[in-house]
């Protein structure tokens, strides 16, 4: 992709381009799956429609999170969530065939997987789409998720990390166990290898000891580009060593540039530059006439996100006691969080934890009191608010301004609808921040890594394996 070479008239520095790409909700609180404009979530035309929107407003790529299992509480599934979720490479797989230059990023557990299958499966995703695949690395100490895996279900955090850095290293082998001159084409149009020791790897460690040949030649990217989401210290030094981009959780301009100060300065100490990690949050939406009116319908959004039922399981999470029979839009219990070990959300996927729930609970009473406020107001005043609300305009200019001030690289959109919900942004946002010569009129490259500014790895010379005998 070009730079501009204009110059911002409020920072002085160069204009920078902006990433966006868009994340198909699956399984989480964004998602209004109870709107009649809703669509199935496991419906090839849904995840169609999606990609193909996304491609016509020159996104860089889509994303797709992993719901490994159904989400529940006291043995019942959260009604937030909707049910099913296809495998993440079939889906990607699929919509290969039907975009032509759109990434396509998944998210595999390095926790629940095996370094040979995950490295065979991406490179083949990143032949048959011509280089267009992304690996979101992540991993898991779930023990409820890890019953559908292992016995024993989890990893303690610092084991987890230690085995995620390992899967990656490891996968990489074996996307390096080729070069790209190891397959060549005969005059009869066949093909032959001109290395014997093509794939040839052999890798011993504290979590994996393999040896054996990749069956995969190296793939048109090189290698796919490698996602990250951590937050904690370990997530961002695990991304500052080896991610190309890294996501992000912080919506403000504030949080977002200390985030973004933080993760960059890391990478120094790795012989990185500046521009080898792109930092890129996700973000809501709601879009609106006006200003005004946008304003609206984020406030009946929120409200349709968090049900009576969603509210109590929320505050389980704090008082960590079973409040079923609690009335969501009644007042906050009477009694205190408890505060040993955490029963009610342990082993739970994906649940906020609270450093000092007794702190909390003081001061959310406290805000129900002032404002008077039942569990289900108070849940949803406290909780995340939609990062872009406001006119086609308005938007265009905040997003703009977050990445000229250095909060991110660019935004990975998560619209609350889905297949549909995002093309508005496509047909009203865009075009500004077109007009704003910020964002692509047109795909100038054609694989993921030509999108994001990212340069191919170099293939390994026939020296720098280590081939089994």
């Amino acid at each position: 992709m070009s730079q501009h070479t204009e110059h911002s008239e409020r920072t002085g520095k160069p204009v920078k381009q902006l990433h966006l790409a868009a994340h198909f909700p699956g399984v989480n609180n964004t998602t209004v799956w109870s709107d009649p404009a809703a669509g199935s979530h496991i419906e090839f035309s849904s995840f169609a429609h999606f990609a193909r929107t996304a491609e016509r407003a020159k996104f860089d790529f889509l994303f797709l999170a992993e719901g490994l299992r159904l989400r529940e509480q006291g043995g019942r599934i959260y009604d937030l969530d909707v049910v099913g979720r296809p495998d993440t490479f079939t889906v990607l797989t699929a919509l290969a065939a039907v975009t032509d230059r759109l990434g396509l990023t998944g998210t595999i557990n390095s926790t629940f997987n095996e370094p040979y299958e995950v490295a065979r499966q991406f490179a083949s995703l990143d032949h048959l789409s011509g280089g267009r695949a992304a690996w979101n690395v992540v991993t898991s100490w779930d023990a409820f998720t890890g019953e559908n895996f292992r016995r024993g279900g989890f990893l303690p955090q610092q084991e987890r990390y230690s085995r995620a850095k390992e899967f990656l290293a490891t996968a990489t082998e074996l996307f390096d166990s080729w070069r790209g001159d190891e397959i060549v084409a005969d005059q009869a149009g066949g093909t032959f290898l001109r290395d014997a020791g093509a794939g040839a790897f052999v890798h011993s460690g504290q979590h994996f000891d393999i040896e054996g040949r990749f069956n995969v030649p190296r793939s048109p990217q090189g290698r796919p580009v490698v996602f990250q989401a951590g937050d904690s210290d370990e997530g961002r030094e695990f991304a500052a060593s080896s991610a190309d981009a890294i996501f992000s959780r912080y919506s403000t301009l504030k949080e977002g540039q200390a985030f973004y100060r933080d993760v960059k300065g890391r990478l120094a100490r790795y012989g990185r530059s500046h521009d080898q990690l792109l930092i890129l949050p996700a973000a809501t939406f709601v879009l609106g006439d006006t200003d005004e009116e946008a304003g609206e319908l984020a406030r009946e959004v929120r409200r349709r996100q968090v049900s009576g039922a969603t509210a109590i399981k929320h505050l389980e999470f704090v008082w960590n006691r079973d409040l079923s029979a609690y009335d969501p839009d009644g007042p906050l219990p009477d009694i205190d969080p408890d505060p040993g070990e955490h029963t009610i959300a342990r082993g739970r996927a994906q649940v906020r934890m609270y450093r000092d729930p007794l702190a909390i609970a003081r001061e959310w009473r406290e805000l129900a009191a002032a404002n008077k406020w039942s569990i289900r107001d108070l849940v949803i005043e406290t909780g995340n608010r939609q990062a872009f609300v406001g006119s086609p305009a308005t938007v265009a200019a905040t997003i703009d301004d977050f990445v000229q001030a250095d909060a991110s690289d660019g935004f990975i959109l998560v619209p609350h609808l889905t297949p549909g919900g995002l093309d508005a942004f496509a047909d009203t946002v865009v075009p500004l921040l077109q007009e704003r010569g910020v964002f692509r009129t047109d795909y100038e490259g054609t694989t993921l890594r030509d999108h994001l500014g990212l340069s191919e790895p170099p293939a390994p010379g026939a020296g720098s394996r280590r081939a089994a005998s």
